[in-house]
């Protein structure tokens, strides 16, 4: 049996050293179930900003279902070809720490994204067109389009802001505020993946990978996404400017565009701290659609 080195061999299944806890949490840490809970409620918020929540809530749950399922496994299986990778940037992911082989790996996201495709065969043709699509570039970004310059950061950026965008489809709603919001989050992911670009350098480097950092340089690709997400925050009150929403929508706009800028300055010192400022300020973003959609509600009941 031949080794791999740092932690996993190249059998297909795991040693047995570990206990069936500590396997089954390996699996579920495989998932990112953070991420994948966080997709789920975006595809929510997507939905509930599209207006259709309340009226299709058996759409909606399925929507937010199918996301869980579908960024879980995107994820195990991008941990599947980023093992060797992940040897240098996260030797404790379960693969490269010998808690899940990566045959195991790959069974298990191919159940998942099973799981997805059924949960969104009940939904409206366009949600099933999006689903099908985030799935092929789901299973396609780790080995086709991560390593080409910009594409795999245009890609996750996409993936990102689809939540939205398939929430609303889910119920049968691409207005406005949801086009917007969909606009919004990609723009901010696809900063947040330059800052992180940066903060991976030396695995990426290692690898062979041609990311932006690598290729024009850690500087200009940070001054990139500053200016991605200027853009962002600039096109964020159009939904109030169009009539959309009314000025609730900016209690929680306001500190979220603030904190996207401070984290893209704070990345040119500190690209972990930066992107993770980043992160939070899209999630108060999402708030803000929210809070708008809630606040219109409210206005309409006598």
């Amino acid at each position: 049996m031949a080794s791999l080195g740092d932690g996993y061999t190249s059998s297909d299944s795991s040693d047995g050293a570990f206990s069936a806890r500590e396997r089954a949490r390996g699996f579920l840490r495989l998932t990112r179930p953070g991420n994948a809970v966080a997709a789920a409620a975006f595809t929510a918020i997507g939905a509930f900003v599209g207006g259709g929540l309340l009226s299709g809530p058996l759409a909606a749950s399925g929507a937010a279902l199918a996301t869980a399922l579908s960024v879980g496994a995107g994820n195990a299986i991008n941990d599947y070809f980023d093992r060797e990778i992940d040897r240098i940037n996260a030797p404790d992911r379960p693969i490269p720490s010998g808690l899940v082989a990566p045959r195991e790996a790959l069974v298990f996201s191919g159940c998942l994204f099973c799981g997805a495709i059924v949960a969104a065969l009940f939904l409206p043709l366009l949600a099933i067109v999006i689903a099908l699509f985030n799935l092929l570039a789901l299973v396609a970004y780790t080995e086709l389009f991560k390593g080409l310059l910009g594409v795999g950061n245009a890609l996750v950026a996409y993936l990102g802001g689809s939540t939205f965008l398939f929430g609303g489809a889910a119920v049968g709603d691409l207005g406005v505020a949801v086009i917007t919001l969909f606009s919004f989050a990609a723009l901010a992911t696809f900063a947040r993946e330059l800052v992180k670009d940066v903060e991976d350098v030396a695995g990426d480097r290692e690898k062979g990978l041609r990311t932006l950092p690598i290729v024009v340089g850690e500087r200009p690709s940070l001054t990139l996404a500053a200016g991605v997400l200027a853009v962002s925050v600039l096109a964020s009150p159009l939904p109030y400017l169009l009539g959309v929403f009314g000025p609730a929508y900016f209690l929680l706009l306001v500190p979220a565009d603030a904190l996207l800028l401070y984290g893209a300055r704070e990345g040119f010192a500190d690209p972990s701290a930066g992107q993770a400022r980043i992160k939070t300020g899209m999630f108060l973003a999402a708030g803000a659609f929210v809070l708008g959609r809630s606040a219109l509600l409210a206005s309409s009941f006598p």
